[in-house]
């Protein structure tokens, strides 16, 4: 039985390095094309198994060979795939990615039979022993709230990465007691500024008065700010030489779920999902770039 339960998205993630993003209208000049396996969901499943969790995942996939590639993948991560849906009615999800050349990306999601998850599809049973569940935003929310209100009816903890950000159901914010959002999806969650420290706590408070237990934003270079109702706390990460950030969030995610099943207290664990985090951006690509647990602690302790 997995300890950590997935149920999201699954893509296959078209990579093109370029030296910058072309202005509109402009065609430049970029790497070779690369096809990797992504998908929020997916990376979270495999960042979480990569560092030895036990990871069952829910979603789906189309009849296609995309599909397949992303089913064997995760097969190969020590992922339990026995949940993942495979529909012959779309294509597997896609996502466009253009990498500059400081690392930073920019990315076009197309979503495919990521969109024909339904409630029926997750039946209680696929929690059957788990101790957390995560959740991101790259399917239906009626699933994903479907999938919270199960895991709070067993006592499971529900991690939600409210990426990409669009609006939230009260009824999820009160489910999640981890909420994971970046700077930029904190600001349009709650309508309000981030560009300074206090805009930043301030508007990580007002989600935990709406309901949430714990809001963790991650900051990239600046590690993540953890607010509770009572408390805040900055957790700095480590200086790494960037290469590509895409997957960076999901290492962190992954990293922190591994360590709350390891029952590490809720900063250990931020501070072991920043070690995950830097080191994904060391690596092109999100799954490939996906951190082991020897990985992680030669960085921790280099620190």
């Amino acid at each position: 039985m997995a300890d950590i339960v997935v149920v999201g998205s699954l893509n296959v993630d078209l990579v093109v390095r370029s030296p910058r993003f072309p202005k509109p209208g402009e065609t430049i000049r970029g790497d070779d094309l690369a096809t990797i396996p992504g998908g929020k969901g997916a990376n979270q499943a495999v960042a979480a198994a990569r560092l030895g969790g036990q990871v069952a995942m829910l979603g789906c996939v189309g009849a296609d060979a995309f599909g397949s590639m992303l089913i064997e993948n995760l097969k190969q991560n020590h992922v339990d795939t026995r949940r993942v849906l495979r529909d012959g009615s779309a294509a597997t999800g896609t996502a466009i990615i253009v990498v500059d050349a400081n690392g930073e990306n920019s990315i076009i999601l197309s979503p495919g039979a990521n969109g024909k998850i339904k409630k029926g599809d997750i039946e209680p049973a696929v929690l059957q022993g788990a101790r957390v569940l995560l959740l991101q935003f790259e399917i239906p929310m009626e699933a994903v709230v479907h999938a919270a209100r199960l895991a709070k009816e067993r006592r499971v903890k529900v991690i939600v990465n409210p990426a990409p950000a669009h609006d939230m159901p009260d009824e999820l914010l009160k489910c999640a007691d981890y909420l994971l959002p970046n700077e930029t999806e904190l600001a349009l969650l709650t309508g309000k500024d981030t560009k300074d420290k206090a805009s930043l706590e301030a508007a990580a408070q007002l989600l935990v008065k709406r309901g949430a237990k714990n809001v963790i934003v991650t900051l990239g270079a600046r590690g993540a700010l953890i607010t509770t109702r009572l408390s805040k706390k900055y957790v700095p990460t480590y200086k790494v030489k960037p290469v590509d950030t895409t997957g960076a969030g999901d290492a962190f995610i992954g990293g922190l779920a591994f360590a709350l099943v390891r029952r590490q207290s809720l900063q250990d664990a931020v501070q072991y999902g920043c070690a995950c985090g830097a080191l994904a951006t060391t690596k092109f690509g999100a799954q490939p770039s996906l951190p082991t647990a020897d990985e992680v602690r030669k960085l921790m302790r280099s620190a």
